[in-house]
């Protein structure tokens, strides 16, 4: 059965100007129960992840700061987010989403959760609405408890995950590959095992051939036996912070892709969404489901 993280704490009561982003971690379910796609059955509701797990992977002055509402006020400009008791609540909580899938994916080949792919935090920073580093938290607690070996996180956000490569740069067992638009946010970038940066406007065609080049060779040369996936929507041609020209069907092969090497090579894989902001919340909501719609399809 396919395994789904959600829990209400996803969607915050934020000023207008933070709200849309949010309105897509109600919507995805809805939309996915309304097709049939899912059942409530297919959902679970993930805690908050403890202490311990999250030292794995953030300093723990930086923890405690943010944990306590300390942090300066730089650091909460540079988050994005207003900092609340709430929001670092539901950071901890999309982090035990995210660890809960990977044991999901290991049963049933496939996970997901509703939120995360907060790729911008970093071992001891925050940034561009990301606190807490999901993907990364549970790499090293699946590390720490001996359950994978191997792991390859493959990024596909429009913008470079910076955190992840940041926490994992000393890392061998943990290989980053982040395909991005290079000139994007963020404009002081960190390095990934690969990085790809891409020029303003790619499309379909070019955007694949290029993946599947990349994926291929990462498959047989690092041969990894679990896999993340940051399935960000911001690499639409609608998006409005995006910069690269991708159809709805083009990121519906983007996924398709990378779910048929995973499938293939027997590699469970744990996803996350990641970013989407094209300007109709449908074409965000869309892009979005077909990545559990691919899933659905190829794994059940």
């Amino acid at each position: 059965m396919l395994k789904i993280a959600y829990n209400s704490n996803y969607v915050l009561p934020l000023p207008p100007g933070h709200r849309f982003p949010m309105l897509k971690y109600e919507l995805i379910p809805e939309q996915l129960l309304y097709e049939g796609v899912i059942s409530q059955d297919n959902l679970f509701s993930p805690g908050r992840v403890q202490e311990d797990i999250i030292l794995l992977t953030h300093e723990k002055d930086y923890w405690e700061r943010l944990r306590d509402l300390k942090l300066l006020p730089q650091e909460i400009r540079r988050s994005g987010f207003p900092l609340t008791e709430q929001l670092v609540t539901r950071e901890t909580i999309i982090a035990q989403g995210t660890i809960e899938g990977c044991h999901y994916a290991m049963r049933n080949g496939v996970a997901f959760n509703v939120a995360g792919g907060t790729h911008h935090a970093g071992s001891n920073w925050c940034e561009g609405f990301c606190l807490l580093n999901d993907q990364a938290i549970a790499a090293n607690y699946l590390l720490e408890k001996k359950l994978a070996s191997k792991i390859l996180i493959i990024d596909l956000d429009v913008h470079q995950g910076n955190g992840t490569a940041e926490i994992f740069y000393n890392t061998p067992e943990v290989f980053t590959l982040s395909i991005h638009a290079e000139k994007n946010f963020p404009f002081r970038k960190e390095r990934s095992d690969l990085d790809i940066g891409l020029e303003n406007g790619i499309g379909d065609e070019a955007y694949l051939s290029l993946l599947d080049r990349t994926l291929q060779d990462l498959f047989r040369d690092f041969a990894p036996d679990f896999v993340f996936y940051l399935s960000g929507v911001d690499v639409l041609a609608t998006d409005k912070l995006g910069h690269l020209s991708l159809s709805k069907e083009g990121c519906k092969l983007r996924d398709r892709k990378v779910f048929e090497l995973c499938r293939a090579s027997d590699v469970p894989v744990q996803v996350s969404m990641g970013g989407g902001y094209s300007s109709r919340i449908q074409d965000i909501v869309d892009a979005h489901c077909n990545t559990y719609r691919i899933a659905a399809d190829m794994y059940f």
